[in-house]
């Protein structure tokens, strides 16, 4: 196990570091993470930090968002001094992440089982950059004629069958993130990054791209896609937002006011489709003088 005890990365252009010798063993023995490791670290200065503790964590207040995916219990609870997100698998492991308001240090203690430690480290950065006009949409995002196109969609829709179909059938095209790629908004304008966190597909890139489109898939009979209206566009891009920031307003204000930003430059689309080579040409040529 790699024994440093602080190591630095930077995703989505915003550079954080990660403190403790079993955490930072945990990303290190994960190729996914050290594709995003910052250079010069002698020199990086780290917007927030996760510290690997033994400390109590703050006992739970008010419950904002609660869900149980698969084996594991995730609490979005807020506390006496700021929130806490406890996950507890059907096994008993359990681990809890907590900051203080306004706090760049977010505190880890508990089990540190990767897919653990890994959703912590998603959502505790969803937090901290979320007022820096970031955030991570659940996606699949393809890259082709140097933009980005989003594909949204709840799970099991064909999500990542569609951008398949890209890479298949559509020359140059390759898939920069299939789960949490990562939108921000630097000098007026949307980019997607890639990002570590991309579901069951390996694949971790560390490019940017101009946003060109977001498009909504629905599964259907036969292929059809039409240009939807702004409010028609937030209805279909709001939900692919992180659900548990929707549920608190000192999280959701900025969230809202992103997602209008976005809408008022990138066009998005309903795509309802089958899932074959005609669906993946049509979207293409739909998209492609944008």
């Amino acid at each position: 196990m790699n024994n440093q005890t602080t190591r630095y990365y930077t995703i989505g252009n915003h550079t954080f570091s990660v403190g403790g010798e079993n955490l930072c063993g945990i990303l290190a023995d994960k190729y996914r993470f050290e594709k995003f490791l910052a250079d010069n670290t002698d020199k990086v200065k780290a917007e927030f930090r996760f510290i690997e503790t033994a400390e109590v964590p703050p006992a739970s207040g008010q419950l904002i968002y609660r869900l149980k995916d698969e084996d594991t219990l995730f609490l979005f609870t807020r506390t006496s001094a700021g929130y806490r997100l406890h996950q507890q698998q059907d096994c008993g492991k359990t681990l809890d992440l907590w900051l203080d308001e306004g706090n760049r240090k977010m505190k880890l203690a508990g089990d540190l089982d990767h897919r653990m430690v890994y959703y912590a480290l998603w959502f505790g950065y969803g937090m901290q950059t979320l007022g820096r006009q970031t955030v991570m949409v659940h996606s699949s995002c393809i890259v082709c004629h140097e933009g980005a196109i989003l594909f949204l969609g709840e799970s099991g829709t064909g999500k990542s069958t569609h951008t398949r179909l890209w890479r298949e059938h559509i020359a140059g095209a390759h898939l920069l993130n299939d789960d949490s790629p990562v939108l921000r908004i630097e000098e007026g304008e949307v980019w997607v990054y890639g990002s570590p966190w991309s579901g069951k597909t390996p694949c971790y890139r560390t490019e940017r791209y101009r946003l060109k489109a977001c498009v909504r898939l629905s599964q259907a009979p036969r292929n059809e896609m039409k240009r939807l209206s702004v409010l028609q566009g937030y209805a279909a891009l709001h939900p692919s937002f992180p659900p548990p920031f929707a549920y608190e307003r000192s999280l959701y204000n900025p969230l809202s006011r992103m997602l209008g930003d976005i809408l008022s430059q990138v066009p998005c689309y309903h795509l309802a489709c089958l899932p074959d080579e005609e669906a993946a040409r049509l979207s293409h040529d739909t998209l492609l003088n944008l």
